[in-house]
């Protein structure tokens, strides 16, 4: 493996591997006045929620590592104390790219980016008409992480406010992550569209006590088949199934066919696999296994 140790790297080499590992990463499209009201938006990558009791967001306007310059979004929050999280949604990532270049402070980015501003309710800077989700905050903390370049200073929000477009909301009043269609930011120029096939449900209860992977049989666990995330799955239940259920799986005409032949471990694996790839259920395939390791 490459081992890196941080202070032995230039710091923007260090900082692609950082945005490489760490990643994706929601991207705050912030918006903020400065004391005259003028307005600014900018997209940050060092973002995301800490808490919902308050409902706290963070994000980190870091120093550049060219000219150890920060940008005007931090004299801003530091000035008024207000800022507008906007969500980036497929729909408007070239227009955020645009307001990511440094401007200088007199320039508008949503005019340059084409981009709409609106009123906001309870705070001054503007919302971004586009945006699927736009979450107004008061700034309670800002914590400065250093005073050379690539230095984060860390940008604690409290929300006081939201709006979220129907449009992106399923039957239940719940935000559909195909519908909102965000965007995430790896390292380098790359990003990550968090919709499609992509966008997968994995469901554990974390509130029941499982069996966990030293649990499960050692044929299943040392199986050439099934792959680390299919362990998981089974790691996942509550119980082995019981062996009345595999006796009676072992009843089943289908199963006995296989039981007949040749490969019939590997071919009872590979069944399980398809099982838990397809439909994750995890009991059925369980039972499978556990006939394969009866065998």
């Amino acid at each position: 493996m490459l081992s890196i140790t941080p202070t032995e790297i230039p710091q923007k080499d260090l900082h692609q591997y950082l945005l490489g590992c760490v990643a994706p990463r929601p991207i705050a499209f912030a918006s903020t006045i400065d004391e005259n009201g003028n307005p600014n938006i900018a997209p940050y990558s060092f973002f995301n929620a800490y808490s919902s009791n308050p409902p706290i967001l963070v994000f980190s306007s870091n120093r550049r590592g060219i000219d150890n310059m920060t940008k005007d979004t931090l004299k801003n929050v530091e000035t008024t104390g207000e800022v507008v999280i906007n969500m980036v949604s497929h729909s408007i990532v070239r227009q955020m790219a645009v307001a990511s270049i440094s401007f200088p402070s007199n320039v508008d980015e949503f005019a340059k980016s084409g981009l709409t501003p609106i009123k906001s309710e309870l705070v001054k800077p503007f919302r971004i008409k586009e945006s699927p989700a736009q979450l107004e905050c008061k700034v309670k903390q800002i914590i400065s992480l250093g005073d050379q370049g690539g230095a984060g200073n860390l940008i604690i929000c409290e929300v006081v406010k939201m709006h979220i477009d129907e449009n992106v909301l399923d039957a239940e009043k719940k935000i559909d992550p195909q519908k909102i269609d965000l965007m995430g930011r790896m390292g380098r120029a790359f990003y990550v569209r968090a919709s499609g096939k992509n966008v997968q449900p994995f469901f554990q209860n974390v509130m029941e006590i499982t069996i966990g992977f030293d649990q499960l049989p050692e044929s299943i666990r040392t199986s050439e088949i099934l792959t680390g995330n299919n362990l998981g799955q089974l790691a996942g239940l509550v119980a082995l199934p019981s062996a009345e259920a595999v006796q009676e799986l072992k009843d089943d005409e289908e199963m006995q066919s296989i039981l007949k032949s040749e490969n019939a471990k590997e071919t009872l694996h590979m069944f399980a696999k398809t099982i838990l790839d397809e439909t994750d259920n995890r009991m059925f395939a369980a039972e499978v296994l556990m006939l394969a390791d009866s065998i």
